[in-house]
């Protein structure tokens, strides 16, 4: 079974129990959304997520409060849209997993891991014509480098590059086990800490589901539907969308968004949020050594006013 991540942290920070409507964004296997619902009879649930699978294995473990819950297969970028369309108001709060679910890692058929053999797939919807096989075995060798550069911070991101483009040439890359072989090969020393493939798959995962494209805007959209004291929380997993996070929080509770070279400011931005985990929330000890792969998670939290 999926083990959600800092749950009692998110209950603290989407002011759980709080009556109303929450949305969880990223509903997985319905971890987050279980420890919602059973701390808070009087709130109404919308679980969203991209994969099939996660609704289908959330639809399973929500059963006990099917009353109090919708589920429905969508990107949560499309939150601003679709809480027009349905009429979703007032929103008390929103949450956001950006890591990926146990469902997926677990499962070799889906390609996320390279400990298990399997199709080099990655797609959080199978729906989706683009997979991890097409861009690795498609992609030129520069821009290729630039991805395992810029979205998984390889530091010999042009020699896998060479290695992926020197092993496809001799036949298609299809499986998991033959991607992490090649990137281990490519590598001349390696992390102590995690498998040389680890940035590789990273990189290449969130290219082929463009996890960051959107994320700035989706957090201000979001936090912009909220009721007054409505609360948003987003959990991250690394750097880069953190970033973005952080950048969006920063802005929603800027008061000024002038150039620093004009004398007296001129814009109209005004205060909109109020920044709750400063710095962010981390995983405690205890939960990273029964959960190790809650080790990355950080947790942003803000309160509209």
């Amino acid at each position: 079974m999926h083990v959600p991540v800092m749950v009692n942290e998110v209950l603290e920070y989407l002011n759980v129990p709080v009556p109303g409507l929450v949305i969880d964004a990223t509903v997985g296997g319905g971890g987050h959304s279980a420890a919602i619902l059973g701390a808070s009879p009087a709130t109404v649930l919308i679980g969203m997520d991209r994969d099939p699978e996660a609704i289908e294995a959330a639809s399973k473990r929500l059963h006990t409060w099917a009353d109090r819950v919708e589920l429905l297969c969508a990107d949560y970028r499309q939150i601003p849209q679709l809480s027009f369309e349905r009429r979703w108001w007032p929103v008390r709060g929103i949450l956001v997993d950006l890591g990926i679910s146990s469902l997926q890692l677990d499962s070799a058929e889906r390609g996320f891991a390279f400990r298990k053999p399997g199709p080099l797939d990655m797609r959080f919807d199978r729906s989706s014509d683009w997979t991890a096989a097409d861009l690795v075995n498609t992609t030129e060798r520069d821009e290729m480098a630039t991805i395992l550069r810029r979205y998984g911070d390889e530091r010999f991101a042009h020699r896998i590059a060479r290695a992926i483009e020197r092993a496809r040439n001799k036949a298609p890359i299809r499986s998991t086990d033959k991607l992490a072989e090649i990137v281990a090969g490519a590598i001349p020393v390696s992390p102590r800490h995690i498998h040389p493939a680890t940035r590789t798959f990273q990189a290449i995962r969130i290219a082929v589901n463009e996890e960051l494209r959107g994320l700035y805007e989706f957090v201000v959209g979001s936090a912009r539907l909220l009721a007054p004291y409505g609360r948003l929380v987003v959990l991250t997993y690394h750097s880069l969308e953190d970033r973005l996070v952080k950048q969006a929080f920063q802005y929603l509770s800027s008061d000024c968004v002038c150039p620093p070279r004009l004398p007296q400011c001129a814009c109209s931005k005004v205060t909109e949020v109020e920044i709750l985990a400063k710095p962010p929330a981390l995983p405690r000890p205890e939960e990273v050594e029964a959960n190790p792969r809650a080790r990355s998670a950080r947790l942003r939290a803000l309160e509209r006013w």
